[in-house]
């Protein structure tokens, strides 16, 4: 039993988006699986063709659509009839083309955030299908994309992320001094959005609450607090179905609390990580005179004055499994892993499988 949410066209049978992680954290396996489940499953964009065939080290802009394209082939042979979508980053600088990528490979939906995804009504206007979610940690951003949507396009967001940046992995869409200062109110938020998109366009606008959804007692609140679905993304990392490396994983089961902190991304986003090697990953790139061969980022301090360090490279070599001097982002309850589990047996948890009562009465 279940209690289903609609986004567009889509129906899951679950309330559950696993959120995008990137470099190649949510592939094809991991977002496949989680559609195969009953979720919308994402595969994260971001320097995806870096570990592909299609990259010879020198065509990074060439590479990424063709890798992006065959990663949700591969999504759909998992979960044939499954929902599988995109994680498209604003701030990378082939937003435009990754977007365009996922549309012609059959991406049901499109969520996007790391920016205000302004332009992307757009950039799918052909492909009238797909589902358009942006990530927002404010109303004030909701309104500023509602707005421009409606008047520039004649749509609306069909869902909206509400990411809350004092829990949520990755890059986080809040100053970094405002963060963790006990100001922000995740769920304040996720009803301001729904009450401004009713008032302002009596639109009913499924909300979904992403950052520091872990179990399913998190994602009984996040439902009762208004949310109509949670994004969980961290939770997925120690799965068998995870496209991370084993040493990745690891990581996870390994770190503490205290080992989880927030970096500053050469984005010029904060982000969450687990800042155990930190410092190697810096050094690395210095050491080794690292310059900038893909330019994957419309505005990187790396690429600039070879500040901080490469991002996409540093995610890709630990995505593959060199953890010493790649970066591990993650969100605040990473900690929590203590297994290598299953896709499956996350959703039967979460949804009380084995009970077969439904998420409506338990939630009543």
């Amino acid at each position: 039993m279940s209690n289903p949410l609609t986004i567009g066209r889509y129906t899951t049978r679950f309330p559950l988006i696993q959120g995008g992680m990137g470099v190649r954290i949510s592939g094809a396996s991991l977002a496949g699986h989680v559609a195969l489940a009953g979720g919308i499953g994402l595969v994260a964009t971001a320097g995806i063709g870096l570990n592909s065939p299609h990259y010879d080290g020198k065509n990074f802009f060439t590479a990424d659509p063709l890798a992006l394209k065959d990663e949700i082939a591969k999504a759909y042979a998992i979960a044939p009839d499954g929902i599988v979508g995109t994680n498209c980053m604003v701030a990378v600088t082939n937003y435009d083309q990754m977007v365009r990528a996922s549309c012609e490979a059959g991406a049901k939906v499109i969520v996007s955030g790391a920016g205000l995804p302004l332009s992307l009504p757009e950039l799918t206007a052909d492909f009238p299908e797909v589902a358009l979610v942006p990530i927002v940690s404010s109303v004030k951003a909701a309104e500023l994309i509602a707005r421009k949507w409606h008047k520039g396009y004649g749509r609306l967001p069909d869902a909206v992320v509400v990411e809350d940046p004092d829990t949520a992995g990755g890059h986080l869409g809040e100053k970094l001094e405002k963060i963790g200062d006990g100001s922000y109110d995740q769920y304040a938020t996720v009803r301001g959005v729904k009450d401004y998109f009713r008032s302002a366009f009596g639109a009913e606008i499924p909300v979904i609450a992403a950052g520091g959804i872990w179990d399913r007692a998190d994602m009984l609140h996040a439902l009762a607090q208004g949310a109509d679905g949670v994004q969980v993304a961290s939770r997925f990392v120690c799965t068998e179905e995870c496209d991370a490396s084993d040493a990745f994983k690891q990581m996870y089961l390994d770190c503490r609390p205290e080992d989880i902190g927030l970096i500053m991304s050469p984005a010029g986003l904060p982000g969450r990580a687990i800042r155990k090697h930190i410092d190697a990953i810096r050094n690395r790139d210095v050491s080794l005179a690292v310059r900038c061969p893909p330019g994957c980022l419309k505005n990187c301090t790396y690429k600039a004055g070879q500040e901080r360090f490469c991002i996409v490279h540093a995610l890709d070599r630990a995505q593959r499994g060199d953890v010493e001097t790649g970066l591990v982002f993650c969100g605040s309850n990473a900690w929590k892993s203590d297994r290598i589990t299953t896709v499956q047996a996350i959703f039967d948890e979460f949804f009380d499988l084995a009970s077969g009562v439904p998420l409506e009465v338990v939630n009543a």
